[in-house]
């Protein structure tokens, strides 16, 4: 069914083309009492929370003209429901109509029943297709551009069925048959829908293409009485602990851990990483990646929604379907550009036909053009278009996106913090020196720290356990980590041990000697020397956003002299460094009151700060905490994200403003052409499915254009 989590519900809604249908379904939704209604109509997913059935739900969509469907369903359109096939069916019948203005008059193609005859299907179809919606629009208090479509073509056929009717069998009748406008007017806005959906699909391929992954079979070892055998089935019935053989080309069909097995993994489809990386029995593997060489033996550790996977596809539908703040001046046009068309056009025959004495047929055929030439889909498109474009660009790159906002904001970005420890680091540490104090052996020592640090989820923790795997730890009790200094814990024999930096037991960590400092009931026993290594393309990355106008700033709890070592050495133009999280946090917020500040951060002691940043960036291998407080999460650890992201925001940007200024200036330069009688009713048809076409292809450029 299409229930989601937090009672969220899911259904994909057919038949919305643009902004103003998606205004009309979210109207709906809202005056049944439904909340957090989220309407995409690129991929006519349709999100809310409420109680309603689904029956009521679609018998209510289907009387503003969409088509309710739930989002499991395996049904395909009908082709004679589809556009496809109105579209074909259409311009079955409107060809012949319009060859009859190459032909001589006597021939029977200009015999104006006939003509009658072969535009009545085309505008019986018209008015299903856009009647129905135009029609359930208003109802739903924003009439769509399917209004004006169904009054232009049905104005131009009622006009000629009236020619027809009252002139029939003279000459006369000739001046007043307009069907092939009627009909063309039809064939064309469905021939640019026709067009414009294909283009947009183009937008939102990565989404398609990660939801692919997820259609995997699994071969799950079984055991039944002694015999071990294979069973295939699909990934979604795979469960917690089962366990799974995978081949060499076979595609990982969820995430788990190698029990047994070496192999080489492509994750570029889920990181954007090129290069196969080498797994080994003890390491996660993620649903979706390609076993490039080798085999595997693994167990499941997480199905269904709580994939990796699942997550990505989550957060990309999510970020596809919130609005930045850019579109909602195009949605409030577009919701009272209709009504204001309708009355430019009433005008428009009234002046040319009272004020200026043109005919009355010549007066129609203006003020038909205006209502066929002022289609809003343009920019209703400008907006969603390209931030579908970046998002899916973004995906492919392994940079995810929590919300359309966060595109808007993260391209007006004037000033980046970074944490140190494993961001600007490698957080691979090592031991370089103990330098003993106390009276305690090195062995001693070393005990002490593993068995404290594996109560810790901190980059120098996890790289010390590691070095200190051979070190037999030392048991705690009552451990107590404080974010920002270190770690305390007591012993068997009741001794308090300390293992951090100098705040532990000084109010200043200038008055301490440099490195991390061991104590045993207050008393210190050694002082630790540790090495860090600066990670591979941070100063490409500084370099790159310092000549991007972008201020760069190191925020990290590390020693002012590390701190100042590693600014210099990257380029960084300003540094803070012995600052707590509190502190990280009030020097974010006196940022933020100056300029639209991004932090980028791994560890839980920077969650705080990303979360108080207008924009939170964190990499693939941060903790879940900061993953979860950031906007912006790069699935693989290259720094170069940083400046691809930012590229590729300024660029969708850039793209919006180009498509709102082009869906803009064609509205103010197309509806006075048409007012005076400059565009024939079937040009302007073409000209409208032109403008949405060049938006939605201007925004499939963002797929394509080199990011700097």
């Amino acid at each position: 069914m299409y229930l989601m989590e937090n009672d969220k519900r899911q259904i994909r809604v057919e038949g919305m083309t643009c902004t103003n249908c998606a205004l009309s379904v979210s109207r709906k939704l809202e005056k049944l009492g439904l909340n957090n209604i989220q309407v995409d109509f690129l991929s006519g997913e349709v999100n809310f929370s409420g109680d309603i059935s689904f029956s009521s739900l679609s018998e209510e969509l289907n009387k503003i003209g969409y088509s309710a469907k739930e989002e499991l369903t395996k049904s395909k359109t009908p082709v004679w429901k589809s556009i496809e096939g109105k579209l074909l069916f259409s311009a079955l019948f409107t060809l012949p109509l319009m060859a009859h203005m190459v032909l001589d008059h006597n021939h029977f193609l200009n015999n104006a029943w006939v003509q009658f005859g072969l535009s009545l299907p085309v505008v019986v179809l018209g008015i299903v297709h856009f009647g129905k919606s135009g029609w359930g629009s208003i109802r739903s208090g924003v009439a769509n551009m399917d209004v004006l479509i169904f009054i232009g073509s049905n104005a131009a056929f009622i006009y000629s069925l009236w020619g027809t009717i009252q002139f029939s069998g003279t000459h006369r009748v000739h001046q007043f048959l307009f069907y092939e406008t009627s009909a063309t007017i039809i064939t064309l806005v469905l021939l640019g829908n026709y067009v414009e959906h294909k283009a947009v699909t183009q937008t939102t391929s990565a989404l398609r293409d990660l939801m692919k992954l997820q259609k995997t079979i699994a071969k799950r070892v079984k055991i039944v009485n002694g015999t071990e055998s294979i069973e295939e089935v699909v990934a979604d019935s795979v469960q917690v602990d089962d366990v799974l053989r995978v081949n060499s080309g076979d595609r990982i069909p969820i995430d788990g851990i190698i029990i047994y097995g070496e192999v080489l993994v492509d994750e570029s489809m889920i990181s954007g990483e090129s290069l196969p990386v080498r797994k080994r029995t003890g390491d996660a593997i993620t649903g979706g990646t390609l076993v490039a060489d080798g085999a595997f033996t693994m167990k499941a550790t997480r199905v269904g929604q709580g994939t990796t996977l699942a997550k990505i596809i989550a957060m990309v539908k999510e970020a596809q379907l919130q609005k930045p703040s850019i579109q909602k001046l195009g949605d409030k046009i577009s919701s009272i550009f209709v009504p204001v068309v309708v009355a430019i056009s009433v005008l428009t025959f009234l002046i040319a036909y009272f004020a200026i004495s043109l005919s009355a047929t010549h007066a129609l055929m203006n003020a038909i053009a205006v209502l066929v030439i002022s289609c809003p889909c343009a920019m209703g498109l400008a907006t969603p278009t390209a931030v579908a474009a970046a998002i899916g660009r973004a995906a492919k790159a392994g940079i995810l996106f929590k919300g359309a906002d966060t595109i808007e904001q993260l391209a007006k970005v004037k000033t980046v913090v970074f944490d140190k420890t494993g961001t600007l680091t490698t957080g691979k540490f090592s031991i370089k020196a103990i330098h003993r104090i106390g009276d305690c052996t090195e062995e001693e020592i070393k005990s002490a720290i593993a068995g404290l640090e594996q109560h810790s989820s901190h980059p120098i923790a996890k790289s010390l356990v590691k070095e200190l795997v051979d070190s037999a730890p030392m048991i705690f009790s009552e451990v107590n980590e404080q974010k920002g200094k270190g770690i305390t814990g007591r012993d068997s024999k009741g001794r308090i041990w300390s293992f951090g930096s100098a705040l532990l037991h000084h109010t200043n960590a200038n008055d301490a000697e440099p490195g991390i400092q061991l104590y045993c009931d207050g008393r210190p026993i050694a002082r630790i020397e540790i090495g860090d290594e600066i990670r591979e393309g941070a100063k490409e990355m500084i370099r790159d956003l310092n000549a991007s106008g972008i201020r760069t700033i190191l925020l990290s709890g590390d020693r002012n002299s590390n701190c100042e070592k590693i600014a210099n050495e990257l380029g960084i133009q300003e540094w803070y460094g012995e600052r707590l999280p509190d502190q990280k946090l009030l020097k974010i917020r006196e940022l933020n009151t100056n300029h639209d500040c991004a932090m980028v951060g791994d560890g839980i002691n920077d969650a705080p700060a990303l979360a108080a940043a207008e924009i939170g960036i964190s990499l693939g291998e941060s903790s879940q905490i900061a993953i979860q407080s950031s906007q912006v999460v790069i699935l693989r650890n290259d720094l170069s994200g940083i400046s691809t992201v930012i590229s590729i925001a300024r660029l969708s940007l850039k793209t919006i403003h180009q498509n709102l200024f082009w869906a803009f200036f064609y509205n103010v330069l197309a509806i006075p052409v048409a007012a005076f009688g400059l565009l024939s009713p079937m040009i302007a048809a073409l000209s409208m499915a032109f403008s949405d076409i060049i938006v939605v292809g201007n925004s499939i450029r963002l797929k394509f254009r080199a990011i700097r």
